[in-house]
Protein backbone atom coordinates (compact mmCIF):
# COMPACT_ATOMS: atom_id res chain seq x y z
CA UNK A 1 0.00 0.00 0.00
CA UNK A 2 1.22 3.62 -0.79
CA UNK A 3 2.31 5.80 2.28
CA UNK A 4 -1.22 7.38 3.03
CA UNK A 5 -4.32 5.40 4.20
CA UNK A 6 -7.64 6.65 3.32
CA UNK A 7 -10.00 6.85 6.35
CA UNK A 8 -13.51 6.52 6.22
CA UNK A 9 -15.60 7.92 9.17
CA UNK A 10 -18.82 6.63 9.50
CA UNK A 11 -21.14 8.51 11.65
CA UNK A 12 -19.91 12.20 11.87
CA UNK A 13 -21.28 12.69 15.50
CA UNK A 14 -19.19 13.98 18.67
CA UNK A 15 -16.29 11.12 18.68
CA UNK A 16 -16.21 11.36 14.52
CA UNK A 17 -15.73 14.81 14.46
CA UNK A 18 -13.30 14.58 17.11
CA UNK A 19 -11.63 11.84 14.77
CA UNK A 20 -11.86 13.62 11.59
CA UNK A 21 -10.37 16.65 13.29
CA UNK A 22 -7.00 15.35 14.95
CA UNK A 23 -6.48 13.54 11.25
CA UNK A 24 -7.41 17.18 9.47
CA UNK A 25 -4.96 18.94 12.33
CA UNK A 26 -2.33 15.94 10.83
CA UNK A 27 -1.88 14.42 14.26
CA UNK A 28 -1.83 11.11 12.72
CA UNK A 29 1.03 10.83 10.27
CA UNK A 30 -0.28 8.65 7.14
CA UNK A 31 -3.67 9.40 7.81
CA UNK A 32 -6.14 11.59 5.66
CA UNK A 33 -9.78 11.37 6.16
CA UNK A 34 -11.02 9.70 2.48
CA UNK A 35 -14.79 9.70 2.91
CA UNK A 36 -17.96 10.35 5.81
CA UNK A 37 -20.80 9.05 6.31
CA UNK A 38 -24.13 10.02 7.78
CA UNK A 39 -27.67 9.48 7.98
CA UNK A 40 -28.30 12.62 9.41
CA UNK A 41 -29.09 15.57 6.30
CA UNK A 42 -27.76 17.81 8.80
CA UNK A 43 -23.87 16.63 8.49
CA UNK A 44 -23.97 16.94 4.97
CA UNK A 45 -23.30 20.88 5.38
CA UNK A 46 -21.49 20.10 8.72
CA UNK A 47 -19.19 17.70 6.57
CA UNK A 48 -19.05 20.10 3.45
CA UNK A 49 -18.22 23.12 5.83
CA UNK A 50 -15.33 21.94 7.65
CA UNK A 51 -14.23 19.15 5.07
CA UNK A 52 -15.48 21.02 1.28
CA UNK A 53 -12.86 18.33 0.14
CA UNK A 54 -13.88 14.80 1.72
CA UNK A 55 -16.63 13.31 -0.49
CA UNK A 56 -20.11 12.41 2.01
CA UNK A 57 -22.82 10.23 2.01
CA UNK A 58 -25.80 9.33 3.47
CA UNK A 59 -25.58 5.54 3.60
CA UNK A 60 -22.51 3.96 5.04
CA UNK A 61 -22.60 1.16 2.48
CA UNK A 62 -22.70 3.82 -0.31
CA UNK A 63 -19.25 4.84 1.35
CA UNK A 64 -17.90 0.83 1.39
CA UNK A 65 -18.65 0.84 -2.24
CA UNK A 66 -17.52 4.09 -3.31
CA UNK A 67 -13.85 3.19 -3.55
CA UNK A 68 -12.62 6.58 -1.93
CA UNK A 69 -11.64 4.43 1.23
CA UNK A 70 -8.89 1.85 2.37
CA UNK A 71 -10.25 1.43 6.22
CA UNK A 72 -12.86 2.78 7.85
CA UNK A 73 -13.67 3.85 11.66
CA UNK A 74 -17.95 2.74 13.40
CA UNK A 75 -18.53 5.78 15.46
CA UNK A 76 -22.23 4.75 15.23
CA UNK A 77 -24.59 3.50 18.04
CA UNK A 78 -23.23 0.42 19.31
CA UNK A 79 -25.33 -2.24 17.99
CA UNK A 80 -24.47 -1.11 14.69
CA UNK A 81 -20.71 -1.54 15.61
CA UNK A 82 -20.96 -5.57 14.11
CA UNK A 83 -22.93 -4.97 11.10
CA UNK A 84 -20.65 -2.31 9.37
CA UNK A 85 -17.43 -3.86 10.77
CA UNK A 86 -18.64 -7.09 8.53
CA UNK A 87 -20.02 -5.04 5.73
CA UNK A 88 -16.67 -3.40 5.85
CA UNK A 89 -14.13 -6.71 6.20
CA UNK A 90 -16.47 -8.19 2.93
CA UNK A 91 -15.17 -5.50 0.76
CA UNK A 92 -11.99 -6.30 2.04
CA UNK A 93 -11.47 -2.89 4.10
CA UNK A 94 -9.48 -2.70 7.35
CA UNK A 95 -11.72 -2.04 10.29
CA UNK A 96 -11.23 0.18 13.45
CA UNK A 97 -14.25 -0.73 15.84
CA UNK A 98 -15.61 1.39 18.81
CA UNK A 99 -16.03 0.21 21.85
CA UNK A 100 -17.96 -1.53 22.83
CA UNK A 101 -17.91 -3.56 19.75
CA UNK A 102 -21.18 -4.30 20.17
CA UNK A 103 -24.13 -4.21 22.77
CA UNK A 104 -24.14 -8.22 23.16
CA UNK A 105 -21.87 -11.53 23.03
CA UNK A 106 -23.70 -12.98 20.03
CA UNK A 107 -23.58 -9.87 17.41
CA UNK A 108 -19.66 -9.68 18.57
CA UNK A 109 -18.72 -13.19 17.98
CA UNK A 110 -20.41 -13.34 14.42
CA UNK A 111 -18.25 -10.26 13.42
CA UNK A 112 -15.07 -12.26 15.04
CA UNK A 113 -15.90 -14.94 13.39
CA UNK A 114 -16.29 -13.24 10.00
CA UNK A 115 -12.64 -11.20 10.86
CA UNK A 116 -11.54 -13.92 11.27
CA UNK A 117 -12.07 -15.44 8.19
CA UNK A 118 -10.22 -12.30 6.81
CA UNK A 119 -6.83 -12.37 8.23
CA UNK A 120 -5.22 -9.87 5.66
CA UNK A 121 -7.36 -7.48 6.17
CA UNK A 122 -6.80 -5.43 9.35
CA UNK A 123 -8.78 -5.06 12.86
CA UNK A 124 -8.66 -3.37 15.41
CA UNK A 125 -10.61 -2.03 18.37
CA UNK A 126 -10.09 1.49 19.83
CA UNK A 127 -9.78 0.59 23.53
CA UNK A 128 -7.77 3.82 24.24
CA UNK A 129 -7.53 2.69 27.59
CA UNK A 130 -4.92 0.74 26.30
CA UNK A 131 -2.68 3.34 25.51
CA UNK A 132 -2.37 5.38 27.97
CA UNK A 133 0.91 4.86 29.69
CA UNK A 134 -0.15 4.65 33.20
CA UNK A 135 -2.07 1.61 32.54
CA UNK A 136 0.72 0.04 30.66
CA UNK A 137 2.82 0.34 33.47
CA UNK A 138 0.76 -1.38 35.84
CA UNK A 139 0.12 -3.89 33.16
CA UNK A 140 3.59 -4.59 33.11
CA UNK A 141 3.96 -4.66 37.06
CA UNK A 142 1.22 -7.15 37.19
CA UNK A 143 2.08 -9.64 34.64
CA UNK A 144 5.60 -10.08 36.21
CA UNK A 145 4.51 -10.85 39.50
CA UNK A 146 5.83 -7.65 41.18
CA UNK A 147 2.98 -7.28 43.49
CA UNK A 148 2.63 -11.20 43.90
CA UNK A 149 -0.39 -12.67 42.91
CA UNK A 150 -4.14 -10.81 42.98
CA UNK A 151 -6.02 -11.42 46.17
CA UNK A 152 -8.74 -8.76 45.33
CA UNK A 153 -9.20 -5.84 43.06
CA UNK A 154 -11.89 -2.53 43.38
CA UNK A 155 -12.75 -0.16 41.16
CA UNK A 156 -14.53 3.02 41.96
CA UNK A 157 -15.55 5.19 39.16
CA UNK A 158 -18.48 7.51 39.50
CA UNK A 159 -16.50 10.44 37.21
CA UNK A 160 -19.37 10.28 34.69
CA UNK A 161 -22.09 13.04 35.94
CA UNK A 162 -24.92 13.03 33.30
CA UNK A 163 -28.02 15.37 33.08
CA UNK A 164 -31.35 14.89 31.96
CA UNK A 165 -31.01 16.95 29.35
CA UNK A 166 -27.97 15.04 28.09
CA UNK A 167 -30.23 11.87 27.89
CA UNK A 168 -32.76 13.83 26.25
CA UNK A 169 -30.70 14.99 23.58
CA UNK A 170 -30.90 11.72 21.30
CA UNK A 171 -33.83 9.10 20.96
CA UNK A 172 -32.08 6.53 20.70
CA UNK A 173 -29.76 7.76 24.55
CA UNK A 174 -30.29 5.55 26.79
CA UNK A 175 -32.75 3.11 25.47
CA UNK A 176 -32.49 -0.82 25.26
CA UNK A 177 -33.19 -0.72 21.44
CA UNK A 178 -31.33 2.00 20.75
CA UNK A 179 -27.94 2.29 23.15
CA UNK A 180 -28.33 -1.41 24.33
CA UNK A 181 -28.18 0.01 27.95
CA UNK A 182 -26.34 3.11 30.53
CA UNK A 183 -23.60 3.63 32.11
CA UNK A 184 -22.15 -0.74 31.56
CA UNK A 185 -22.39 0.21 27.22
CA UNK A 186 -21.78 3.97 27.25
CA UNK A 187 -19.72 5.35 29.83
CA UNK A 188 -17.44 2.68 31.44
CA UNK A 189 -16.44 0.36 29.08
CA UNK A 190 -12.64 1.25 29.29
CA UNK A 191 -12.88 0.60 32.47
CA UNK A 192 -14.80 -2.88 32.22
CA UNK A 193 -11.86 -3.66 29.70
CA UNK A 194 -8.93 -2.11 32.02
CA UNK A 195 -10.58 -4.08 35.30
CA UNK A 196 -10.11 -7.65 32.98
CA UNK A 197 -7.16 -6.61 30.80
CA UNK A 198 -4.81 -5.90 34.22
CA UNK A 199 -6.78 -8.40 37.22
CA UNK A 200 -7.99 -11.23 34.62
CA UNK A 201 -11.29 -12.86 33.74
CA UNK A 202 -13.18 -13.35 36.82
CA UNK A 203 -15.33 -16.80 36.59
CA UNK A 204 -18.50 -15.40 37.91
CA UNK A 205 -20.40 -12.21 38.54
CA UNK A 206 -22.85 -10.90 41.47
CA UNK A 207 -24.33 -7.76 40.35
CA UNK A 208 -26.64 -5.47 42.39
CA UNK A 209 -27.66 -2.57 39.16
CA UNK A 210 -30.42 0.25 39.40
CA UNK A 211 -32.71 1.01 36.35
CA UNK A 212 -33.28 4.74 35.80
CA UNK A 213 -32.15 5.15 39.54
CA UNK A 214 -31.82 8.93 39.54
CA UNK A 215 -32.73 9.98 36.05
CA UNK A 216 -35.81 9.60 33.67
CA UNK A 217 -34.17 6.41 31.67
CA UNK A 218 -35.25 3.02 31.23
CA UNK A 219 -31.47 1.33 31.44
CA UNK A 220 -28.75 1.59 34.30
CA UNK A 221 -27.26 4.17 35.90
CA UNK A 222 -26.17 2.78 39.03
CA UNK A 223 -23.70 -0.11 39.09
CA UNK A 224 -22.28 -2.20 42.05
CA UNK A 225 -21.06 -5.84 40.97
CA UNK A 226 -18.87 -8.23 42.94
CA UNK A 227 -17.00 -10.70 40.37
CA UNK A 228 -15.56 -14.01 41.73
CA UNK A 229 -11.95 -15.18 40.53
CA UNK A 230 -11.69 -18.50 42.31
CA UNK A 231 -9.24 -19.33 45.25
CA UNK A 232 -11.13 -16.73 47.29
CA UNK A 233 -10.09 -13.90 45.03
CA UNK A 234 -12.80 -11.60 44.14
CA UNK A 235 -13.22 -7.79 43.05
CA UNK A 236 -15.71 -4.29 42.89
CA UNK A 237 -16.76 -2.52 40.36
CA UNK A 238 -19.19 0.29 41.04
CA UNK A 239 -19.83 3.02 38.60
CA UNK A 240 -22.73 5.71 38.32
CA UNK A 241 -23.97 8.75 36.25
CA UNK A 242 -25.47 10.16 39.34
CA UNK A 243 -22.70 10.95 41.36
CA UNK A 244 -21.79 14.86 40.63
CA UNK A 245 -18.47 15.00 42.89
CA UNK A 246 -17.45 11.65 41.45
CA UNK A 247 -14.48 9.27 42.33
CA UNK A 248 -11.78 7.70 40.44
CA UNK A 249 -9.83 4.54 42.37
CA UNK A 250 -8.32 1.50 41.68
CA UNK A 251 -6.80 -0.57 43.87
CA UNK A 252 -5.07 -3.90 43.47
CA UNK A 253 -3.76 -5.95 46.44
CA UNK A 254 -1.38 -8.58 45.95
CA UNK A 255 -0.07 -10.76 48.22
CA UNK A 256 3.47 -9.26 47.72
CA UNK A 257 2.25 -5.54 47.10
CA UNK A 258 -0.43 -3.08 46.41
CA UNK A 259 -1.68 -0.86 43.65
CA UNK A 260 -3.56 2.29 44.61
CA UNK A 261 -4.50 4.60 41.52
CA UNK A 262 -6.27 7.80 41.60
CA UNK A 263 -8.01 9.78 38.75
CA UNK A 264 -6.47 7.92 36.01
CA UNK A 265 -3.11 9.57 36.55
CA UNK A 266 -1.29 8.70 39.52
CA UNK A 267 -0.41 5.47 40.85
CA UNK A 268 1.19 4.23 44.52
CA UNK A 269 2.81 0.78 43.71
CA UNK A 270 3.94 -0.37 47.38
CA UNK A 271 6.48 -3.79 47.17
CA UNK A 272 6.18 -6.16 50.20
CA UNK A 273 10.31 -6.81 50.73
CA UNK A 274 8.90 -10.51 51.92
CA UNK A 275 5.64 -11.93 50.73
CA UNK A 276 2.76 -10.84 53.31
CA UNK A 277 2.01 -14.13 54.90
CA UNK A 278 5.65 -14.44 55.88
CA UNK A 279 5.45 -11.22 57.48
CA UNK A 280 2.43 -12.33 59.44
CA UNK A 281 4.02 -15.63 60.10
CA UNK A 282 4.80 -16.78 63.58
CA UNK A 283 8.69 -16.32 63.10
CA UNK A 284 8.29 -12.62 61.89
CA UNK A 285 5.61 -11.86 64.49
CA UNK A 286 7.90 -10.94 67.50
CA UNK A 287 9.28 -8.06 65.00
CA UNK A 288 6.05 -6.74 64.45
CA UNK A 289 4.58 -7.52 67.30
CA UNK A 290 4.46 -3.16 68.55
CA UNK A 291 3.72 -2.45 64.91
CA UNK A 292 -0.34 -1.29 65.78
CA UNK A 293 0.80 0.73 68.62
CA UNK A 294 3.48 2.61 66.63
CA UNK A 295 6.70 0.73 67.66
CA UNK A 296 8.10 -0.53 64.01
CA UNK A 297 7.92 1.54 61.11
CA UNK A 298 6.51 -0.50 58.64
CA UNK A 299 8.22 0.90 55.73
CA UNK A 300 10.93 -1.33 57.02
CA UNK A 301 8.81 -3.70 55.13
CA UNK A 302 8.31 -2.39 51.75
CA UNK A 303 9.69 0.10 49.33
CA UNK A 304 7.20 1.99 47.66
CA UNK A 305 7.24 4.06 43.97
CA UNK A 306 4.91 6.87 42.98
CA UNK A 307 3.72 6.78 39.34
CA UNK A 308 2.97 10.32 37.80
CA UNK A 309 1.42 10.43 33.64
CA UNK A 310 0.85 13.47 32.24
CA UNK A 311 -1.14 12.08 29.34
CA UNK A 312 -4.23 14.19 28.31
CA UNK A 313 -7.09 13.18 27.12
CA UNK A 314 -7.42 12.83 23.33
CA UNK A 315 -4.10 11.64 23.31
CA UNK A 316 -4.57 7.77 23.73
CA UNK A 317 -7.41 8.06 20.48
CA UNK A 318 -4.26 9.41 18.16
CA UNK A 319 -2.17 6.88 19.63
CA UNK A 320 -4.49 4.24 18.40
CA UNK A 321 -5.33 5.71 15.12
CA UNK A 322 -1.49 6.03 14.60
CA UNK A 323 -0.53 2.33 15.94
CA UNK A 324 -3.93 1.10 13.47
CA UNK A 325 -2.16 3.03 10.48
CA UNK A 326 1.23 2.14 11.15
CA UNK A 327 0.04 -1.35 11.09
CA UNK A 328 -1.47 -1.10 8.29
CA UNK A 329 0.97 0.68 6.30
CA UNK A 330 4.34 -0.77 7.68
CA UNK A 331 3.46 -4.14 9.50
CA UNK A 332 3.66 -2.86 13.04
CA UNK A 333 1.93 -4.94 15.53
CA UNK A 334 -1.35 -3.78 17.12
CA UNK A 335 -2.39 -2.30 20.57
CA UNK A 336 -5.43 -4.25 20.41
CA UNK A 337 -6.91 -6.88 18.01
CA UNK A 338 -10.80 -6.14 17.21
CA UNK A 339 -11.47 -9.44 18.80
CA UNK A 340 -10.52 -8.19 22.15
CA UNK A 341 -13.46 -6.69 22.45
CA UNK A 342 -15.27 -9.83 23.30
CA UNK A 343 -14.47 -9.79 27.02
CA UNK A 344 -15.65 -5.80 27.91
CA UNK A 345 -19.01 -7.11 25.86
CA UNK A 346 -19.24 -10.36 27.87
CA UNK A 347 -18.63 -8.88 31.06
CA UNK A 348 -20.64 -6.12 30.77
CA UNK A 349 -23.70 -8.81 29.32
CA UNK A 350 -22.91 -10.91 32.86
CA UNK A 351 -23.44 -7.71 35.05
CA UNK A 352 -26.57 -7.12 33.19
CA UNK A 353 -27.91 -10.57 33.55
CA UNK A 354 -27.11 -11.38 36.81
CA UNK A 355 -29.18 -8.16 38.15
CA UNK A 356 -32.13 -9.52 35.86
CA UNK A 357 -31.98 -12.78 37.33
CA UNK A 358 -31.21 -11.72 40.77
CA UNK A 359 -28.52 -14.54 40.96
CA UNK A 360 -24.51 -14.99 40.77
CA UNK A 361 -24.12 -15.77 37.20
CA UNK A 362 -20.95 -17.40 35.21
CA UNK A 363 -19.24 -15.48 32.73
CA UNK A 364 -19.91 -18.37 30.27
CA UNK A 365 -23.44 -17.57 30.67
CA UNK A 366 -26.36 -18.65 28.15
CA UNK A 367 -25.95 -15.93 25.58
CA UNK A 368 -29.71 -16.72 24.29
CA UNK A 369 -30.76 -16.81 27.61
CA UNK A 370 -29.52 -13.21 27.84
CA UNK A 371 -30.79 -12.40 24.11
CA UNK A 372 -34.12 -13.08 25.06
CA UNK A 373 -34.35 -10.74 28.53
CA UNK A 374 -33.00 -8.01 26.50
CA UNK A 375 -35.32 -8.48 24.38
CA UNK A 376 -38.47 -8.47 27.00
CA UNK A 377 -37.15 -4.87 27.49
CA UNK A 378 -36.40 -3.58 23.87
CA UNK A 379 -40.56 -5.14 23.28
CA UNK A 380 -41.55 -3.02 26.50
CA UNK A 381 -40.16 0.22 25.13
CA UNK A 382 -41.88 0.16 21.78
CA UNK A 383 -39.30 2.17 20.06
CA UNK A 384 -37.05 -0.50 18.42
CA UNK A 385 -37.16 -3.71 16.62
CA UNK A 386 -36.24 -6.77 18.45
CA UNK A 387 -32.48 -7.99 18.16
CA UNK A 388 -31.19 -11.55 16.82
Amino acid sequence: MAGTLRLGIIGLGTQGSIYAQQITDGLVEGLVVGAIADVDPAKADVAASRYPDVPFFDDYVKLLDSGTVDAVVTTVPHYLHPQIGIEALRRDLHVLIEKPAGVYTKQVAELNAYAATKPSVAFGIMLNQRNNPLYQRLKEIVANGEIGAIRRSNWIITTWWRTQPYYDQSAWRATWGGEGGGVLVNQAPHQLDLWQWICGVPKTVYAKVAYGFRRDIAVEDEVTALADYGDGVTGVFVTATHDMIGTDRFEILGDAGKIVVENSTTATVTRFKLPERVLASAEHAADLANLTSGGVDSHDNYTQEVINTDSAWGNQHVGVLQNFTDHILHGAPLFSSGAEGMTGVRLANAIHLSSWLGKEVPLDFDEDEFLALLNERIRDEALYPERS
